[in-house]
């Protein structure tokens, strides 16, 4: 039975918690090519339990229309490109569809989440014990990335350990550029895909950069203007990277929506499906023993 209380009151409205979200996560913080906020959903529609995912996958769905959630929250969008049909003959339309016949609203908070403070890659800083942060780089008003200090040196494979305790474990694991034994202080960090910010990262003064799906040209170049010393890199995979916001973040959504005009009761959890796409891996460090790169045979 519910609530009395919440019979007085009416119940919380789709509507009540968008403005909650974007009060914390502001639209116009997103980038111009980015596709957030309300996808789907009737702004009238009651709100009492909110799953919060990284990614809109049809599993993530599924598990939102079981648990009976009324509004699922992620970070990555489900629309992102234009599309010409939500048939159920594509993923992207069988995902739509899905929605609205379980009545599951869909809230997306992607490159504006990125630059809130607390966002993502603050999470990701704070899990590390990085003091003394500051943002990796600036884009007008919004800040990127993050760069912290740790509470003391260690040895980058000693740093890499402690990434690897701190993030959910994965398929893929951990990838390292540089000398294990080096001494790493100042870390930057940005959470998903970061290999367009080296020119930061070096201007920043960091010994090691944490971040996720970099490319081999762009990393080689990289390692080669830091002639095999710092900054250091590190790929730690763009789910793990990301998906530590999303306690973050329903923690915050129900501190906003207690201490709102209308306070009242709403349940939210995180999803337990890791969307993260790989499997598995065969041969990792099979050529750890011979570091030395190859003799050069021109790029691709």
């Amino acid at each position: 039975m519910d609530d009395p209380a919440l019979d007085l009151e009416g119940p919380l409205r789709l509507r009540d918690v968008v403005a909650a979200l974007e009060s914390l996560y502001p639209l116009e913080s997103a980038a111009d090519w980015d596709r957030v906020g309300l996808v789907s959903g009737d702004p009238d529609q009651p709100v009492r339990s909110i799953l919060f995912a990284l990614d809109p996958t049809l599993a993530v769905i599924d598990e939102a229309a079981g648990w009976g959630a009324d509004l699922l929250v992620t970070h990555h969008p489900l629309l992102l490109r234009g599309v010409h049909s939500v048939a159920t003959t594509s993923a992207k339309g069988a995902s739509v569809t899905a929605l609205v016949r379980a009545g599951v609203a869909l809230w997306v908070g992607h490159t504006n989440a990125d630059v809130a403070d607390p966002g993502v890659s603050t999470v990701l800083a704070d899990a590390l014990g990085l003091t003394d942060q500051r943002p990796l780089s600036t884009e007008g008003a919004q800040a990127i990335g993050r760069v912290g200090v740790l509470a003391a040196p260690t040895s980058l494979a000693q740093f890499a350990d402690r990434l690897a305790a701190a993030l959910p474990a994965t398929a893929g694991g951990i990838r390292v550029s540089g000398d294990p034994a080096a001494e790493v202080s100042v870390v930057a960090v940005m959470g998903g895909s970061g290999d367009d910010r080296f020119d930061d990262v070096r201007a920043s003064g960091a010994d090691v950069y944490v971040t996720a799906d970099l490319r081999h040209h762009p990393v080689l170049e990289a390692r080669e203007e830091a002639r095999g010393g710092r900054p250091f890199l590190v790929d730690a995979g763009h789910w793990a990277t990301e998906s530590l916001w999303l306690a973050n973040g329903r923690d915050r959504l129900l501190a906003a929506l207690e201490h709102g005009a209308r306070a009242t009761r709403v349940e939210a959890r995180v999803s337990a499906i890791r969307t993260e796409p790989w499997t598995f891996v065969v041969g990792a460090n099979a050529a750890r023993e011979h570091r030395a790169a190859p003799e050069p045979g021109g790029v691709s």
